[in-house]
């Protein structure tokens, strides 16, 4: 009998498929529905700080003639406190109702005081902390040294304040990714979610405007995830890895396990698809696991990964030439 059970960041997990934040997990209702659907653990909608810094900014410019010092300061700390307020009644709730693991979320941008909630959340019962980063460089003067510090930093303020286990949600936008991993683990992270899939523009010509392009993923974006997953977790076998974007079925949580992910984190197929397909993609999980006769997902873990397979330069290998050169 295949054993689907796994652990990740020391967080005992029935199988290794994981809820990624979004609006699937806004509620207890939903969170509830998805681990009768089989998920092995969820992680909480993102309390997202530019999205409170934006309201607080608008509220304040509203009527800024007629705005005196104090109410400048209510509006901010009130906005602020009613919004993790939210999170935190969702997560209590949802600890009372679910036995899963909730792992809270933080989508940050910088390593503002505001970082200190991560310890609400703590004291809430969050099983784990994830944090969402992605800084994005607007000005040629921006060093490359000085936004990957401000990864650091979060991570860092976030550590001192909490004992849970902490995670960080990259993207893959760094010179050197696997020399970023190691930064993060060396200041506490006890592993990295790649990859973070963010919101994307696009151009309407018809309309001549910005718009934003195909939220969902596809089962093709699993290939960029892949190669650095079987990378990463061979250099740094002690940080953990949530794969993360383009996982749709049961084949692409099975490749991800193969290059060394300890778990698997689905959003889009969800949405698209509902529940159900967690069900589904368990059972293709355990019927790999029969074909091979492997008894625990730790019998397959990493088999696949960068130092275990015949040629590393099929994970290195960033140019077609040898797929087209024998082609017409």
């Amino acid at each position: 009998m295949a054993n689907l059970e796994t652990s990740y960041m020391g967080l005992h997990l029935k199988n290794p498929i994981i809820v990624a934040s979004s609006g699937l997990t806004n509620s207890v209702e939903k969170i509830k529905g998805l681990e009768e659907a089989g998920a092995g653990a969820v992680v909480l909608k993102s309390i997202f700080e530019e999205q409170i810094n934006n309201e607080v900014s608008y509220l304040i410019h509203k009527d800024p003639q007629n705005l005196y010092p104090e109410a400048e300061d209510y509006i901010r700390n009130y906005t602020r406190e009613n919004s993790v307020e939210q999170h935190l009644n969702l997560l209590k709730d949802a600890k009372k109702e679910c036995s899963i693991p909730i792992i809270a979320s933080i989508n940050c941008v910088s390593s503002q005081e505001w970082t200190r909630i991560a310890k609400d959340f703590e004291n809430a019962g969050a099983d784990a902390l994830e944090l969402n980063l992605f800084i994005i460089p607007t000005s040629r003067q921006e060093k490359t040294d000085e936004i990957e510090q401000i990864y650091i930093d979060v991570l860092s303020k976030v550590k001192k304040q909490v004992k849970i286990p902490v995670s960080v949600k990259i993207g893959f936008y760094f010179t050197n990714l696997i020399a970023m991993s190691e930064k993060l683990m060396a200041n506490g992270a006890s592993a990295v979610t790649m990859f973070n899939r963010f919101y994307e523009p696009d151009i309407n010509i018809e309309k001549l405007e910005i718009t934003a392009s195909e939220v969902f993923s596809s089962p093709s974006d699993i290939r960029r995830s892949l190669r650095w997953i079987g990378m990463i977790s061979a250099a740094l076998p002690k940080l953990e890895i949530a794969a993360s974007t383009g996982i749709h079925d049961g084949e692409a949580v099975i490749k991800q396990l193969l290059a060394g992910a300890q778990v698997a984190q689905v959003c889009s197929v969800v949405y698209i698809n509902g529940a159900q397909v967690i069900d589904g993609m368990l059972k293709d999980l355990t019927s790999f696991m029969k074909k091979w006769n492997f008894k625990t997902i730790g019998d397959f873990r990493g088999r696949l990964s960068y130092t275990k397979v015949g040629d590393p330069m099929l994970y290195e290998r960033a140019q077609f030439m040898k797929y087209f050169s024998g082609r017409s």
